[in-house]
């Protein structure tokens, strides 16, 4: 595509500061500054044009200056929801300064309307408008509203994403993609209207080229595959995988990965081993609930009909540790759930999970139905507060069980599963139940310096920088020494998540009994729709 110059600015908006996810202090002790880059970003990054030029601000690992902004012809930002306060911040600095930005992402998809000052807004997956955005700005146009149609982007044509942009000492792990959508039907679940239940997958030459990128470019470490279901597609991955654990094996392993998949990963032993192989280390699953009637009703029913634990354990058996998300505040909760979920966490002993309040996200199921039954609250100023991070903004919408029983419920999980002993005791628990035979039990020589060097920082960090940390880390790690010596990076990775998430618990019970209290005394009302409105 030939076209006339042009200054782009590519600008990663904030994340909500006090958030479950930004593991500031697990970012510091391992020498980092956020967990993940803007793979969106540099994925659109390599749709522009070649003549133009480049530059990114990952407003979540540098400041953003004026100047920044007045050197770019046009800035291109937008995100999640969390991230939505500093878009719009985003929005407002540069038309202040004149400059015409354009929004796209997942929140400008399902929330237009609050980007409605943007001088452009791009609806839907870049892939299929790309090319008319372009066209329209060499036209002299300054403004423009262009909608993709919804699940119909080819995914075999995304370019490989703009790694070069990227420190990659910012970050503790560099993201890929493989597919888009999900084949289930949480109710309460976004990606299935962003991105459709028919998943897309890239072929497996584009996807070993992006790792090749990476790899050409001297990248080592944790790769994640942001998939929002990584087996969703299984004949897809099953295809894939030998290609991958091949490529893996002739350059020595340079790569860990992640990723998040569905529960039913379990039931799939051959899947599992070929994960295991491939190098994956550790698996994000949305568990929800343990009770069968709540997940039947929110359609989480790929949970249904099985032993939740014994599944979490087949994981480990793996080799993968496990960690996942809870959700409290369901209308099929009869009684206090606080109970049955501690009891699962411990029972299928999984150290990181992300208990969080039901948050009814726009344009899903949920919020749907709640809007038919009178129950959201619409006049929520979204703007406010930690948007988006369910453990201490949720609930938006009137709740079937008292609110203070919710609230405690939620407030006694948190206060439970984050206590150091008890947390500390999970981890020994999935020390003892991984199968490290595989290759991530090994000594990689293709990272054995940064391996060697994070292990250095980490040890140093938690002996002599944090001395509060001192002696329940060494007790973990001579237990992992003893009893399992090949999982000790396993170990190592979860002390360091605690690092973050023994703190941020403590704020996230603190926040909850503030609002427990406010409901108590009658001091919390349910919000009313704006004047504007």
């Amino acid at each position: 595509m030939t076209s006339k110059p042009c200054n782009v600015l590519l600008i990663q908006p904030r994340f909500t500061a006090g958030s479950f996810w930004n593991y500031q202090e697990t970012c510091k002790i391992v020498g980092a500054k956020y967990p993940a880059p803007p793979l969106g970003l540099i994925t659109v990054a390599a749709m522009l044009p070649q003549s133009w030029t480049l530059r990114l601000v990952d407003w979540n690992t540098q400041e953003l200056d004026d100047a920044d902004i007045d050197w770019a012809d046009i800035v291109m930002s937008g995100g999640m929801l969390p991230q939505q306060p500093s878009t719009l911040a985003i929005i407002d600095r540069c038309k202040a300064r004149g400059v015409p930005v354009a929004i796209g992402g997942p929140d400008v998809t399902t929330s237009p309307e609050r980007y409605e000052h943007a001088d452009f807004r791009v609806i839907g997956e870049a892939e299929s408008v790309i090319a008319d955005f372009v066209d329209a700005w060499q036209r002299g146009e300054r403004s423009g509203l262009f909608t993709a149609e919804k699940f119909k982007a080819d995914v075999t044509t995304t370019p490989i994403p703009r790694f070069d942009l990227l420190n990659f000492a910012d970050y503790t792990q560099i993201c890929v993609q493989f597919s888009r959508g999900c084949p289930f039907t949480c109710e309460f679940c976004d990606i299935i209207e962003i991105y459709g239940r028919v998943p897309r997958a890239k072929t497996n030459d584009q996807m070993l080229a992006e790792l090749q990128a990476l790899y050409d470019l001297g990248y080592r470490g944790n790769v994640d595959f942001v998939d929002d279901n990584l087996i969703g597609n299984k004949k897809a991955v099953k295809a894939f995988l030998p290609e991958m654990i091949r490529w893996q094996k002739e350059r020595h392993y340079p790569f860990l990965f992640s990723t998040e998949a569905s529960l039913n990963l379990a039931d799939d032993p051959v899947l599992l081993n070929m994960l295991r192989d491939a190098g994956f280390f550790t698996v994000f699953i949305g568990i929800e609930s343990p009770d069968p009637d709540v997940l039947v009703a929110t359609r989480k029913k790929q949970n249904t009909r099985r032993d939740i634990a014994d599944s979490v354990n087949k994981i480990y058996e793996a080799g993968i540790f496990v960690l996942a998300g809870f959700i409290v505040g369901f209308d099929e909760e009869k009684e206090s759930v606080a109970d049955p979920i501690c009891k699962l966490i411990e029972d299928a002993a999984i150290p990181v999970a992300m208990a969080g309040l039901l948050f009814a996200l726009p344009e899903t199921q949920l919020t749907r139905r709640l809007e038919r039954e009178g129950r959201l609250h619409p006049g929520h100023d979204q703007s406010d507060g930690d948007l988006g991070d369910q453990c201490t903004s949720g609930l938006n919408f009137d709740t079937q069980r008292p609110r203070a029983e919710i609230l405690t419920d939620y407030r006694r999980i948190v206060d439970h599963i984050y206590t150091p002993q008890n947390y500390l005791a999970r981890v020994r628990q999935v020390i003892d139940r991984l199968d490290m035979s595989g290759p991530n039990g090994d000594l990689s020589r293709a990272r054995l310096k940064k391996d060697a060097s994070e292990f250095i920082r980490i040890f140093w960090n938690l002996t002599v920088r944090k001395p509060e940390h001192r002696r329940a880390f060494l007790s973990l790690f001579f237990y992992c020494l003893k009893r399992n010596p090949r999982a000790l990076n396993a170990a190592l990775i979860m002390y360091a998540l605690f690092v973050h998430l023994g703190p941020f618990s403590r704020y996230v019970v603190g926040e909850i009994s503030k609002q427990i209290e406010d409901v108590e005394n009658g001091h919390w009302q349910r919000p009313v729709l704006e004047a504007a409105q």
